[in-house]
């Protein structure tokens, strides 16, 4: 069965995930970590793109990058990174062979409608994995920088957190609220087969102008913004299956 094309947007951001081969661990010290972001930050700023989120879990990565000017960018990157965390793996291990899975999956997002939301879900993963019991305490995502607990020159603030206030304290504490907000079922699963099925993620408007941009039908996971929360949803803090 032949692959569907992929859909990747110029200035616009892409939830990508990419696991490890037969899910196998990726991370397995804090050097790998190191690594990883190291790599992160050199290739992001050698092609233009934009990173405004990630979480890097034991045997997968999360990722939110807009690849700017050149769509081709994020293909670039995600080769990159991809080759070096393994030459960086298998010299260590003394082994050979892939570490991921040939083909990292992605989704383009409806900036203004969905960008935020995404964001939350790939740093609610170790929550959501049972890692940690709130955000901040997982090291490897891009929550503390927001937050301000720490610096980061990997992470780029999207405008969508920017425009949460007209300073960083008061930044700070809305995306907070936001992250811990009760978040509606149904918004997790339109993000995660969003990105698993390569579909896009946003409105039925969005999907009408990507079509147009493109010349050629597109496809999107749901239709419209997710619906509000109601009183009886999880919350983000506790475990919800993935």
């Amino acid at each position: 069965m032949p692959r569907t094309a992929r859909v990747v947007l110029s200035n616009y951001p892409h939830h990508i995930i990419q696991r490890g081969h037969n899910r196998q661990t990726v991370f397995a010290a804090t050097r790998d970590y190191e690594r990883y972001l190291d790599n992160l930050r050199e290739w992001k700023t050698a092609f233009g793109c934009r990173v405004y989120a990630y979480c890097l879990m034991t045997n997968h990565v999360h990722l939110i990058v807009d690849p700017g000017e050149n769509p081709g960018s994020l293909a670039l990157l995600m080769k990159r990174l991809a080759g070096r965390q393994t030459r960086y793996v298998n010299h260590l291990e003394a082994r050979t062979g892939s570490l991921w899975e040939s083909r990292y999956k992605s989704s383009p997002i409806e900036t203004d409608g969905y960008l935020l939301a995404c964001c939350r879900y790939v740093e609610l993963n170790p929550v959501r994995a049972r890692m940690v019991a709130v955000p901040e305490a997982y090291p490897w995502s891009s929550y503390r920088y927001k937050l301000g607990l720490a610096a980061s020159d990997t992470i780029d603030f999207d405008p969508c957190y920017l425009a949460l206030g007209d300073d960083p304290s008061k930044r700070v504490a809305r995306y907070r609220e936001f992250v811990h907000q009760a978040i509606p079922q149904n918004e997790w699963n339109l993000i995660r087969t969003a990105v698993q099925r390569g579909q896009l993620t946003g409105s039925a408007r969005f999907v009408e102008e990507v079509a147009a941009r493109l010349g050629r039908r597109v496809q999107c996971r749901g239709r419209g913004r997710p619906k509000r929360q109601e009183n009886k949803s999880p919350s983000p803090l506790s475990p919800v299956p993935t």
